[in-house]
């Protein structure tokens, strides 16, 4: 195998796949990438065996060939070579020499044979999406999915797509016990003809945060979306990501979430924002608890830590029920607060250890409960 590609085309493909591959020594060869070398350029492959990406490269191939190589070392290669066309060549024993400018490098490859393949994926059954709205309902939900949560259903984002004769309507759920995010939006895509009316499907943390990855890189074409019964496909610019879905039944998310009430405290975003970074400066460690009274017309915050001190914050408010005292974990107030676009944020609670209903300003789509906390 012989090819010539640009350093920074070669970085891209690189830096893409550097949170697929297998950090963990389990399998060797599974920290490494696959490269194959075709007549329209190199693709380039990496998979942990739950998750896995392939992308082609512009490149100029001599002679076709694959290897795998060390993703890491190849990476931290590249990083501190100047821009500049780089020749590889594969030789019988899989040595790879890496040659760029005046210097050259010579590492140590694995057969290709022993690299697992990925599924082959028919585009037909995909749905296109806007890729803008899908970036939305990631970063809106997949804050409050669980990270290593002995629940291991909770380590994923639930995706159900439902669909009827006019509309396509996509929702996204994320949660860890203690908060709740559901967002939703309505999509212009109809969904193949042969397509169930409704499905469902539970994502691994990990494969929402390379999908977000590379929807913000943006680029040409919408994404497309598609399951099967053990794997979702997404698909972009070229670029393929799957992912197997986790089994188990996904808890009932829709019992946690209080019925809307008139009774709700109106606060600026910004301003509560503020506020809960101060006082949280003081809160306890390892619970940031933050105590909270909704009143009439303000919001006061009090936090205090016996090793260091108390804070205490009022702000303005607009209150539509009775007085409440709570408490809250101020992190999960605070990671909510990040992905709320809107100027102002209203807050539902029937009684002071009753879930909390957080909801944008104007978007009817996003809905967020945390639970409170004794204080």
């Amino acid at each position: 195998m012989k090819l010539r590609i640009s350093r920074d085309e070669l970085l891209t493909g690189l830096q893409r796949v550097q949170g697929v591959v297998e950090k963990r020594n389990t399998m060797p060869i599974l920290s490494n990438i696959l490269l194959e070398a075709k007549a329209d350029g190199v693709d380039i492959l990496a998979t942990d065996l739950e998750i896995g990406m392939r992308g082609l490269y512009k490149a100029t191939v001599e002679e076709p060939g694959s290897v795998t190589l060390s993703a890491r070392k190849l990476y931290e290669i590249l990083k501190e070579l100047r821009d500049c066309e780089i020749e590889l060549t594969v030789s019988e024993n899989k040595w790879t020499t890496i040659q760029a400018g005046k210097s050259q490098f010579k590492i140590v490859g694995l057969p290709s044979s022993e690299y697992p393949q990925m599924p082959t994926i028919d585009r037909e059954s995909l749905t296109p999406l806007a890729g803008v709205g899908l970036n939305d309902l990631i970063r809106k939900t997949l804050f409050a999915v669980g990270d290593n949560d002995a629940r291991y259903i909770l380590n994923g984002l639930l995706v159900s797509l439902t669909a009827s004769d006019k509309k396509a309507t996509l929702r996204l759920v994320g949660t860890d016990g203690h908060r709740l995010a559901v967002a939703e939006q309505d999509i212009s895509a109809s969904l193949a003809k042969d397509a169930p009316k409704e499905m469902k499907a539970i994502i691994p943390k990990k494969a929402a945060q390379e999908m977000r990855r590379l929807l913000e890189e943006g680029g040409d074409g919408e994404p497309l979306i598609g399951f099967t019964k053990n794997l979702m496909i997404f698909r972009k610019s070229g670029l393929l990501l799957t992912s197997r879905l986790m089994e188990g039944n996904y808890p009932n998310y829709q019992q946690v979430v209080p019925k809307e009430t008139n009774k709700q405290v109106t606060l600026d975003k910004a301003e509560f924002e503020g506020a809960l970074r101060r006082v949280a400066v003081l809160s306890r460690d390892k619970t940031n608890a933050v105590k909270v009274t909704f009143a009439a017309d303000h919001v006061t915050l009090f936090s205090s830590n016996p090793d260091f001190g108390e804070a205490t914050e009022e702000l303005a408010a607009k209150n539509t029920g009775s007085e409440v005292t709570t408490g809250f974990n101020a992190r999960y107030l605070l990671d909510v607060l990040s992905v709320v676009d809107g100027e102002s944020v209203s807050l539902q609670m029937e009684t002071p250890l009753s879930p909390c209903l957080l909801k944008e300003g104007s978007n009817s789509g996003f809905t967020c409960v945390v639970m409170p906390i004794k204080v």
